[in-house]
């Protein structure tokens, strides 16, 4: 039987860790956020010996101080109170180690004993499904791709699932059937417990499957959140809907303007084919149990692709998202927001080239019910059409405790209004967090796309609360990428570059003079000792060297590749572990292992783990959705930061109690 969080860690311990310390915004109320164990983790350190590393909880009680033992014996002669780290010069490969944790000098609690990670990663066995072979004969094989992470059996550890992909997944763009989206999960011991068949109904492609793990009910075990149709098997096996249902397209035409995804006809006109597209049927949102795989719950699915009907015809789908065959209705996007400034709620969406809509969820004590809904078609709403990126971020931006929605180049209130649109329209990356540190509060950086429709603007930096347009730089193309790190502590808050120009500019739009941007512009991580962002890059995390104008490798992991093809990304990059510096997570080509990599290097830098920050919290949620992002805590965390404060919490619905620094 596997053991809850309490089972391994007295009451007493809990409620007396519970913490509530100061918040950005005074009248905050504490958020509700998972209960987790100390993540120990060892490898091998940079400098010699082993690397020993472990979680700080915003729930620790001020001064908390931890002791080190290595194979029973204490390593230590005064208790640890800074970084929660140690490098034991002595640690071999062989050691094993235990973390006890002191409070007002008492031992509290005692970490579980951890081995050395030899090769300096986790290898976690995966179970590659079984392809199959579509009804125009095409065969198809699975590959893992994006991945989340939450506790699903309250044991305080964090869970993967892992969503795979058939190899013959589409871009909404292009016709042709696909193989089902399929979703595991695996402990980090490599026990897989469970796997979810979305079902021949769900179309596969990065714009098509997203989903959210994330405890919403405040149980202490995440739920899964993911839209589904007839077909859908659950983690018990049970069949969802009419399992013998079938709404892909079978064939067909209907005009398209789309020159991507478009036919040209003898007459010049375009046409868009409809084989494999699903353009009708059922559709819900459903809510699985995080340790099965049951299917809990599910409504009908919000928004839907047509609000009059469940069976759209191909003109009825063009008169309400400009295309007939499911392009512009099937770009999905999700995430989870502290809408209430307290629990989780799921958002999900659809559309963000034209119309735009958006739907919150609660799950509380067994029912699913609706919060909100939004609507650029809705009256006064016509400025909120056409801004979304193919991700959004969630943040607080306002600063009243509650977390807006960042979609693209607008943003929605926590009550489900629309709170601004900057007009820059779509595109493809953005970031949002505490990046100039002269603008107060939050800032959004992102790269645009339709560059002749929104001024000549290819990246823009945004003042998160209004929408006021700080600074931008001139584009006459569609900008792919663009990315925003402290990488230079030359100058305060974090640089930002785009692939429209070769150039790296400060926090305030100002060029770095004699400096080309990095090359590296798919993701980021915390990696090495110091506070500033290290660089992703395939099987790489790179250090930029400022003076030099040049990246240096730190880590090229051997045997992996990344995910999501151009887009670059890890199958997720996350604080899983140990102390606030980022685990990255790789796939190896054999479909056979996820490898979770951890720093080697020390730091002198005490932090509460990045993942009792909501912000960064949910940002791990919804880094999996369409073109993957890199997540950003709500404070500023690079070169010269200030001491931030510690997250007001409520951990598996304990009350806080007294406020202090750790």
């Amino acid at each position: 039987m596997t053991k809850t969080f309490k089972d391994r860690w007295p009451q007493a311990v809990l409620l007396s860790a519970a913490t509530l310390v100061l918040a950005t915004t005074a009248a905050a109320a504490p958020r509700w956020m998972e209960a987790l164990d100390r993540g120990a983790v060892a490898v091998p350190a940079a400098a010699g010996g082993v690397l020993v590393s472990w979680r700080l909880l915003a729930s620790d009680v001020p001064k908390t101080a931890f002791d080190i033992y290595r194979d029973g014996s204490k390593l230590n002669a005064q208790p640890l109170g800074g970084a929660t780290n140690f490098v034991d010069k002595a640690g071999t490969p062989q050691s094993t180690y235990v973390i006890k944790t002191r409070v007002d000098g008492n031992e509290v609690e005692a970490s579980q004993p951890v081995k050395v990670w030899e090769q300096g990663y986790l290898s976690l066995p995966i179970q590659q499904p079984e392809g199959g072979v579509t009804p125009t004969g095409e065969a198809y094989t699975y590959s893992a791709h994006e991945a989340s992470v939450a506790d699903l059996d309250g044991d305080g550890r964090y869970e993967i699932v892992l969503k795979w992909d058939p190899s013959n997944a589409k871009d909404n763009a292009f016709h042709g059937y696909t193989g089902p989206v399929i979703l595991d999960a695996y402990t980090l011991d490599g026990q897989r417990l469970w796997r979810i068949d979305l079902g021949r109904n769900i179309r596969a492609g990065a714009h098509y499957t997203q989903f959210q793990v994330f405890d919403y009910d405040g149980d202490g075990r995440a739920e899964l959140a993911v839209r589904t149709s007839d077909g859908t098997v659950d983690g018990t096996g049970r069949v969802l809907g009419d399992a013998k249902a079938d709404w892909r397209e079978p064939g067909g035409e209907v005009p398209s303007a789309d020159r991507t995804g478009g036919k040209p006809q003898p007459d010049g006109t375009l046409v868009a084919p409809l084989q494999g597209r699903i353009l009708k049927g059922p559709e819900f949102l459903t809510v699985f149990d995080g340790l099965t795989g049951k299917a809990l719950a599910s409504e009908p699915y919000w928004p839907a692709r047509d609000p009059r009907t469940d069976a759209p015809t191909a003109a009825q789908m063009k008169e309400v998202w400009d295309d007939g065959y499911a392009n512009r209705s099937d770009r999905f996007l999700a995430g989870t927001a502290y809408l209430d400034g307290e629990r989780p709620s799921i958002v999900m969406a659809r559309g963000y080239y034209g119309r735009t809509a958006l739907a919150a969820w609660d799950w509380r004590d067994g029912k699913l019910t609706r919060r909100w809904a939004f609507d650029s078609a809705e009256p006064g709403n016509a400025a909120f059409g056409g801004q979304g990126n193919h991700q959004f971020s969630v943040a607080d931006v306002d600063g009243d405790g509650k977390d807006e929605i960042v979609y693209g180049a607008m943003a929605i209130d926590d009550n489900g209004k629309g709170l601004w649109s900057a007009g820059l329209l779509h595109g493809d990356a953005m970031a949002v967090g505490d990046l100039d540190l002269s603008n107060p509060g939050l800032e959004k950086f992102g790269a645009h796309e339709v560059v002749k429709h929104n001024g000549g603007i290819g990246s823009a930096m945004l003042d998160a609360r209004t929408g006021k347009l700080l600074w931008s730089t001139p584009a006459d193309k569609d900008t792919g990428r663009g990315v925003a790190a402290d990488i230079d502590p030359r100058f305060p808050g974090a640089e930002a570059w785009a692939s429209n120009q070769d150039v790296l500019y400060t926090a305030q739009g100002k060029p770095i003079e004699g400096v080309k941007r990095p090359r590296e512009m798919s993701f980021l991580v915390w990696w090495d000792g110091d506070e500033l962002r290290e660089l992703f890059d395939r099987n790489r995390i790179t250090k930029w060297d400022w003076l030099a104008g040049r990246s240096t490798t730190l880590l090229e992991a051997p045997g992996v590749v990344h995910s999501a093809g151009t887009k670059n990304v890890p199958a997720v990059s996350a604080d899983l572990l140990g102390d606030w510096r980022e685990e990255v997570v790789w796939r190896t080509p054999d479909e056979k292992f996820l490898r979770i990599y951890t720093t080697p290097h020390a730091t002198e830098r005490r932090l509460v783990t990045l993942m009792h920050d909501a912000q960064y919290r949910v940002a791990i949620a919804w880094q999996n959705t369409a073109y993957n992002q890199p997540p950003y805590p709500s404070f500023y965390l690079g070169d010269g930061m200030k001491e931030p404060a510690v997250p007001q919490v409520v951990v598996r619905g304990l009350k806080p109690a007294a406020a202090g620094k750790k």
